[in-house]
């Protein structure tokens, strides 16, 4: 879906529904090739509208970094020791301390791409929910993530950015040396994505499910 994904962020101040087709290996945001009777498809596809996630980060030089991203923003150690994180949520903290490779959150659109592979939930198409999972959590074990509601702001605050450097990546825009990241939805920011009937994104989540 890579290439989808850039599409959707390169047109997203056009007011056009994006219809997708895959010739590659996964695709999860795009329907099945065939040429041959594309405008009877386009007339008959149906429609999911998705928000994207915005993230703001800040450097360890003070410099602040924006992206939006459609599937997750995820932070990564960018060192041999793994990542120690702070997390609030709303201005209220949560955890303390997170021991981990990293954390994630995921929009519904994106919890089946890495959310899931780091055994994140997959969420419904209008759940009105986000995913927060942790990547190979060290401490505490037993911690596999939240589900958050849509309209929260999460902020990830990096412990001993000198010694534990961390890297943040929106939808494949990374940014190193990250010492604070805000996630939150984007509202004001509304990607259309066309499928053809009875394989649309809702279908496809639940699908999955069972594969």
């Amino acid at each position: 879906d890579g290439f989808m994904l850039h599409t959707l962020h390169s047109t997203q101040d056009m007011d056009a529904p994006v219809y997708g087709m895959n010739r590659g290996t996964i695709g999860f945001l795009m329907n099945a090739y065939r040429e041959g009777d594309l405008q009877a498809r386009l007339a008959a596809a149906e429609e999911a509208v998705i928000n994207p996630l915005v993230m703001r980060a800040t450097h360890i030089d003070g410099t602040i970094s924006t992206a939006l991203a459609i599937n997750e923003v995820s932070l990564l150690r960018a060192g041999p020791q793994a990542a120690k994180l702070r997390i609030t949520i709303d201005g209220r903290q949560r955890m303390e301390e997170l021991v981990c490779d990293g954390a994630l959150v995921a929009t519904p659109a994106g919890s089946t791409a890495y959310n899931y592979s780091a055994h994140g939930p997959i969420l419904p198409i209008g759940s009105d929910v986000l995913a927060l999972t942790p990547i190979a959590a060290f401490r505490p074990r037993r911690w596999r993530g939240a589900l958050l509601p849509k309209r929260a702001t999460v902020r990830f605050d990096v412990q001993e950015p000198q010694k534990r450097p961390v890297m943040a990546d929106a939808d494949g825009q990374s940014h190193r040396d990250v010492i604070t990241v805000e996630v939150s939805s984007d509202p004001s920011v509304s990607h259309r994505i066309l499928f053809d009937p009875g394989h649309g994104l809702e279908e496809r989540l639940i699908s999955e499910q069972f594969n």
